[in-house]
């Protein structure tokens, strides 16, 4: 390269050196410009950025039977939404009450003085502010300040409004509820399509205002098992104040409907479903400047009942039809319930209870759904718990199987006589039970005391060893315990403290403590299947929200038969004592057997144990001074079927019956609630095959016609 050339390249690169350095130099003085005349403002300007989590509510999880049927379902509907960017002024929200009350019409009714007049103050603040002085307001927080200036409104202030003022307002209340970047719901009832469309159009003028579809809860069965499935909170209502922190604590909004009672506040936590989590950035002026979709919305689960809606709709309407057969001639007969389980899984079928309106006037029903008392009312059930004494006695060796005793009158110095009904005889363990002795039960409650009756001697008896043994081995059988049941209250009757030894006989004959349905219930399954306490459910399956249409989605999980405990007893004393409830039914001489091995319900096989409680009733005196008793009786029964290998146990309760009353709906019902089950098993399966044999049919149709 010649000197000439080198020394232009040499000048070239100096200048562009010159150049860079420069542009260096510039964007030194920039940033220093930035860090000392600028940082604090941008700074500033840096932590007045702020990112907000919102969550957006999903639909409810739905619920079928067990044959998958639909019994709660969502019913999709129009709604109309407000959420407000942060800081949104009151002056803003009543301007946008104003625009949207163009388009939409709020039910007024609610509005109350305080409404009124919030709404005069933002209207009309210089003329509030001037009528109150300055003095009067020193010391004041800023709540008190504004509660002040709410008193210096006046009701002639507000008396002028009404039509469209009232609709502001109305709007402007729903908007005042929502949160920051939260939809709050303004309107999701009685939406025409004309107001849909109308707000759907003008959109670009409302500010925060959205159209969107919503949900609510739907009943196809109307009333039937509602008292189970439970309620939830409307929007107003949100999450129970009592639970607020601990709702708030799991992601809920205040407004956001929960489940209230029954299995939709069981099942709370899986129904709800995955609200969608989204985040939003705002500037310094709250504006949104970012959104970002942080977590995807999903549904909430199903769940699948044990329930056959079917066959619980023909239990009501047996319960009802011997309820109003009982009623003539049982002045304070109300209600009777029935519960019907597979003894096996514990999964409960049916469980019906019904009130009676004995003067229904105008539009009222003569019937009222009162199945809630199935688990929630405990009445004392009579001789239907002798199946678990004889087992206790055998089980604790004061009896052997056959052990004869003779029944009559017990005779204790200066106290009455406890007999049974009749004098029997001499009878056995399968005899006591046939024919519901009393006496039997009383004699095996004092041996478990360590006292063998004589007759005019006074009572010796061991009553807290008695006590605790018949205490012990009837909880084996779910009495006077919670059955586990998944619902999320269950009563578990009355026991009792220190009993007397007179108290602790007629418990071994249903006389002294209380237990409800369900707990019946449990006891003859644990009887009817061998000696294993099941764990009651209405739920036997939660499945992941299905992608479309009424389809069950994949199983999420699946609850498995429970066993709460076995009977510590022997095999054969549970199997002599199923020999004792067959006997009731299906022999001469059963109490039971005129009903139950009658030409209409012998072909069922049906085993089981009948009771009647002795109860009484006080009722004020019509002079008002006092009050009377009454004597009445609760029927009760349990039972089973077939009696080898059943599948259903059941039981029944009609309480408050007149004394002496010659009337047994209990047998009647239990008797129709075992045909109901197995006519309804025969005619599903003529269906079945019908369909099977027109499908058969079909096919070969089609292959001939090829």
């Amino acid at each position: 390269m010649s000197k000439k050339e080198k020394k232009h390249l040499s000048f070239r690169l100096n200048i562009i050196f010159l150049v860079v350095f420069t542009l260096f130099a510039v964007l030194i003085l920039q940033l220093g410009v930035i860090q000392i005349l600028s940082g604090e403002s941008a700074q500033d300007q840096i932590d007045r950025t702020e990112n907000v989590t919102t969550n957006t509510p999903v639909p409810r999880g739905e619920m079928y039977d067990r044959n998958g049927e639909i019994v709660v379902e969502n019913d999709s509907k129009y709604s109309i939404t407000y959420t407000p960017p942060k800081g949104v002024q009151g002056k803003d929200k009543l301007k946008l009450a104003k625009k949207l009350s163009e388009y939409i019409e709020l039910d007024t009714k609610g509005i109350r003085l305080r409404d009124k007049k919030e709404y005069f103050f933002l209207k009309n603040p210089d003329v509030v502010k001037e009528r109150i002085e300055d003095k009067d307001m020193e010391g004041l927080d800023s709540g008190e300040v504004y509660q002040a200036q709410l008193a210096a409104i006046t009701e002639e202030d507000v008396e002028s409004y009404k039509g469209e003022t009232l609709q502001v307002i109305a709007i402007n209340k729903e908007l005042n509820k929502a949160y920051a970047l939260a939809p709050h719901v303004v309107k999701d009832e009685n939406i025409s399509e004309k107001e849909y469309s109308r707000v759907a159009e003008h959109l670009p003028s409302l500010p925060g205002i959205n159209v969107a579809s919503d949900w609510e809860r739907r009943y196809p069965n109307g009333e039937v098992f509602k008292s189970y499935l439970g309620n939830i909170s409307t929007r107003e209502q949100g999450v129970p104040r009592e639970k607020l922190e601990k709702f708030l604590a799991l992601g809920y909004s205040r407004n956001d409907r929960v489940g209230t009672s029954g299995l939709e506040q069981q099942y709370e936590e899986v129904l709800r479903g995955v609200k969608e989590k989204v985040r939003h950035t705002t500037d310094r002026n709250n504006n949104v400047v970012d959104t970002e979709v942080i977590r995807e919305g999903k549904s909430g689960k199903d769940l699948v009942l044990s329930i056959d809606m079917e066959y619980q709709k023909r239990v009501n309407e047996i319960v009802k039809e011997e309820l109003a057969k009982a009623v003539p001639g049982n002045s304070y007969l109300e209600n009777a319930v029935a519960v019907v389980s597979k003894p096996d899984t514990g999964e409960i079928l049916a469980v019906s209870g019904q009130s009676v309106n004995k003067n229904p006037s105008g539009d009222e029903e003569k019937f009222t759904d009162s199945s809630h008392q199935g688990v929630n009312n405990a009445y004392l059930p009579g001789s239907v718990v002798k199946g678990a004494t004889v087992l206790t006695g055998l089980e604790e060796g004061v009896i052997d199987p056959g052990t004869t005793i003779r029944d009559r009158p017990l005779e204790f110095p200066d106290s009455e006589d406890m007999g049974s009904y009749s004098r029997l005889g001499n009878v056995n363990d399968l005899q006591a039970l046939q024919r519901s002795s009393n006496v039997y039960m009383y004699n095996i409650a004092m041996r478990l005391g360590d006292y063998y009756y004589k007759p005019n001697q006074p009572l010796r008896m061991d009553e807290e060893k008695a006590n605790r043994l018949i205490r012990y081995n009837f909880h084996q059988f779910g009495l006077g315990v919670p059955t586990g049941i998944d619902f999320p209250y269950e009563a578990t009757g009355l026991e009792g403290s220190d009993p007397t030894g007179s108290d602790v006989m007629r418990s071994a004959i249903g006389q002294y403590s209380s237990y409800t349905a369900m707990q019946l219930n449990q006891y003859v399954s644990t009887i009817a299947n061998g000696g294993y306490r099941m764990q009651p459910r209405f739920v036997t399956s939660i499945h992941e929200p299905a992608s479309s249409g009424k389809e069950l989605g994949d199983i999420y999980k699946d609850f498995s038969p429970n066993v709460k405990n076995s009977l510590h007893m022997d095999a054969d004393y549970i199997e002599r004592v199923q020999k004792g409830f067959k006997m009731v039914t299906q022999t001469p001489g059963g109490t039971a057997s005129s009903v139950f091995n009658s030409a209409r319900y012998r072909q069922y096989d049906i085993s089981g144990k009948t009771g009647t409680a002795e109860t009484d009733k006080y009722l004020e005196n019509s002079s008002g001074d006092g009050t009377r008793r009454v004597e009445l009786t609760n029927k009760a029964f349990v039972g089973y079927a077939p009696s080898e290998n059943p599948e259903i146990a059941f039981s029944v309760i009609v309480p408050n019956l007149d004394s002496g009353a010659d009337v047994s709906p209990n047998y009647h019902i239990g008797a129709r609630v075992a045909e109901a089950y197995f006519q309804l098993k025969e005619e599903r399966a003529e269906k079945k095959e019908k369909q099977e044999k027109e499908k058969k049919d079909e096919t070969n149709d089609n292959n001939g016609n090829e």
